[in-house]
């Protein structure tokens, strides 16, 4: 396991897995824990960071390709400069290399062809705009998605890989099977040198060949400064004539022959198009000076045994491959060490002669430039990426006249440059008027109220405005479950384009859990009052006869003390007061008793009633006694002639029953006295 995997940087960028090394960088895959996505971040070998000068342009580099923001282009979340550690961190592209395509497919047809093309050549048209050239295009460096999607990677890469010295040496970058001539002569390019490539690229998937092959890089490179391709419809007779046309004219020597922009080669490609059998009759102007072609075994004679890879190229060829099956195998396979630059400038220099001197000069590259310059010229350095504050506060650009225009950019600090007008990476006049582009920082945006809103048409209209969202739930009593109580920064502030708001979402109320008060003998206003108090409702109210004064609480459920949650209803019993009743007694008396008897009835031991003197007369005579009362039991006892207890009775009055539980035999005394 290498140093990364497993780490995380700057607390926040989780390192899954290697996917891709490069001659300057290598690729991880990562996790990005605070924005949610997964990420590929491309870290600078330990090797380059004591180099100053190489810092320096990485920073301003870094900068500038963050200024890209297009659907073709692999976008760039944030960079780091840090003295141990300078990383990019990049969109993550699940999909493989325009490369591994072609060696899959081996030719494709020319609709898939220009349907590539115009992806790539947009995303160019907007780095150009931009002030980028990526001086690097070719089909490793081209991502293709499973939809037919082209992401365009590693903008900028080849502008700091190297020092600024004014060398063909340092120059020559990219590779070589894509690289334009002036390119490969150490001349300063513009966009045009992108458009040269995308000609091979379209060149190369329309024949399913590249076209130049050598058995070694510096052959190839005197084929791109000298030798004409053949022509596409030579290779395969069903190209169409427009198409072999389109072609040949992005990848004409001369940048002056070449389109001029990637718009003007879309323009051509869309006539195409909407009318395949379209011809555009193009004529070149001949060079003054003819074209001097050099034998490759020449070349290589001059240089001595060295060996060169057919896949030749001078930086960085995988490092494109941040993608799902896009890992870069063998380490530096394929990789040539910078000496070997020096070498093939040294073979191409030597195999060329002073003719090939003549011959670079004529086309307008190679030697000491300031000899090939006026001596108004200077040459213009790209601004896009810097601040206008160290541009102007820098003696080495004295010698223009700076116009600054500035423009709200929601992506670029305050005061650096977005644009310029001339690009950067060209001759100029001394003196010349240059028009810098400069953020005037993100615009600002007012958050709008959202209250009651919807979580989800919230979020939407925030991220309309350009804002980031947080979102967090909290118990609120009055807003329904789902729905936006309010927002930090509150309604009607001002933040800049790219700030966070965070959205407060009720989950509804608080749930809170409470005891039961004991409310039992309570009148029932205050057992209600109690009850609400509490955060409880009162519930079911039933009444019921009792002794109790009425209004009197009786019984409560839930019963007192339980612990319920908020708002639980609470059911009452509640006493309606007592309400007299009748017990109807029918007792015997007793039987063959001739004489008068007298009945005595207490109730609870206390006389009811006053005593009754009646004559049995007949066997199984009745008599019948009506007693009330209002609620609870008592204990009914009736005496014959005050004596014993004859019959005992137990009265409920709040259930209306009444029982008979004791009885005696009445003794007649009068009748034993009479037989004595």
């Amino acid at each position: 396991m290498d140093k990364y995997t497993g780490k995380r940087l700057d607390g926040r960028y989780e390192i899954q897995e290697l996917i891709g090394v490069g001659g300057m960088a290598v690729v991880y895959k990562a996790y990005d824990t605070i924005d949610d996505r997964t990420v590929a971040i491309k870290i600078l070998k330990d090797e380059f960071l004591g180099n100053q000068e190489f810092i320096r342009r990485f920073k301003n580099e870094s900068k500038a390709i963050a200024v890209l923001d297009h659907p073709n282009i692999v976008k760039v979340y944030d960079v780091s400069f840090g003295d141990r550690l300078q990383y990019i961190v990049m969109e993550y592209i699940d999909g493989i290399s325009l490369k591994e395509y072609l060696n899959q497919q081996k030719e494709i047809r020319w609709k898939e062809a220009l349907h590539f093309t115009m992806q790539i050549l947009r995303a160019l048209q907007h780095a150009h705009e931009k002030g980028i050239i990526h001086r690097d295009i070719k089909p490793q460096n081209i991502m293709l998605l499973q939809d037919g999607t082209i992401k365009v990677t590693d903008f900028g890469i080849a502008r700091f890989s190297h020092s600024e010295t004014r060398t063909m040496t340092d120059k020559a970058i990219g590779s070589v099977h894509y690289i334009a001539p002036e390119q490969a002569r150490g001349d300063l390019t513009d966009d045009k040198a992108d458009i040269y490539s995308v000609g091979v690229m379209l060149y190369e998937m329309i024949t399913g060949q590249l076209p130049f092959e050598a058995d070694n890089a510096v052959s190839v490179a005197i084929m791109q400064l000298q030798a004409d391709p053949k022509p596409p419809r030579d290779i395969n007779p069903t190209i169409p004539i427009g198409l072999e046309e389109i072609t040949l004219k992005a990848m004409q020597k001369t940048p002056a022959q070449r389109y001029q922009s990637a718009a003007e080669m879309m323009q051509d490609i869309e006539a195409f198009r909407q009318n395949p059998l379209i011809t555009f009759n193009y004529k070149y102007d001949q060079e003054e000076t003819a074209t001097k072609y050099v034998d490759a075994t020449t070349a290589n004679s001059t240089t001595g045994p060295i060996q060169y890879d057919d896949d030749f190229e001078y930086i960085d060829d995988d490092i494109s491959s941040h993608s799902k099956g896009g890992k870069s195998k063998g380490g530096n396979k394929n990789k040539v060490p910078i000496i070997v630059v020096s070498c093939l400038a040294a073979a191409i220099v030597i195999a060329l002669g002073v003719g090939a001197y003549f011959l670079f000069s004529s086309m307008g590259g190679g030697g000491n430039t300031s000899s090939q310059s006026s001596s108004d010229e200077v040459d213009l350095p790209n601004f896009v990426g810097q601040k206008l504050e160290d541009i102007q506060n820098n003696d080495e650009y004295k010698n223009f006249d700076f116009k600054v225009e500035t423009k709200e950019d929601n992506t670029v600090e305050e005061g650096v440059v977005i644009s310029q007008s001339p690009s950067g990476s060209k001759k100029v006049k001394a003196n010349a008027q240059i028009t810098l582009t400069v953020s005037s920082g993100k615009k600002q945006v007012e958050v709008t109220d959202l209250s009651n809103m919807t979580q989800a048409n919230a979020e939407a209209a925030l991220k309309k405005l350009g804002f980031n969202v947080k979102v967090q739930e909290i118990n609120d009593d009055t807003v329904a479950e789902g729905q936006v109580v309010k927002t930090d920064p509150q309604a009607g502030s001002t933040l800049a384009y790219g700030s966070t708001v965070t959205l407060y979402v009720s989950k509804g109320p608080e749930i809170k859990t409470v005891s039961v008060p004991t409310v039992v003998g309570s009148d029932l206003d205050s057992a209600k009052s109690a009850i609400t108090k509490a955060g409880l409702k009162v519930g079911n109210i039933t009444y019921r006869d009792d002794s109790k004064t009425k209004g009197t609480v009786l019984e409560v459920s839930p019963s007192a003390g339980t612990s319920v949650t908020q708002n639980t209803s609470i059911d009452l019993v509640v006493s309606s007061g007592a309400t007299e009743k009748t017990a109807n007694i029918e007792f015997d008396l007793p039987p063959n008793v001739t004489h008068d008897v007298t009945i005595y009835v207490y109730l609870d031991g206390t006389q009811y009633q006053s005593p009754v003197t009646v004559n049995p007369q007949l066997k199984g005579y009745k008599y019948k006694l009506s007693i009330t009362g209002k609620s609870g039991k008592q204990t009914l006892s009736i005496r014959i002639d005050n004596t014993n207890n004859y019959r005992t009775y137990t009265l409920d009055f709040d259930n209306g029953t009444w029982n008979q539980t004791g009885s005696k035999e009445y003794v007649d005394t009068q009748a034993s006295t009479g037989n004595d």
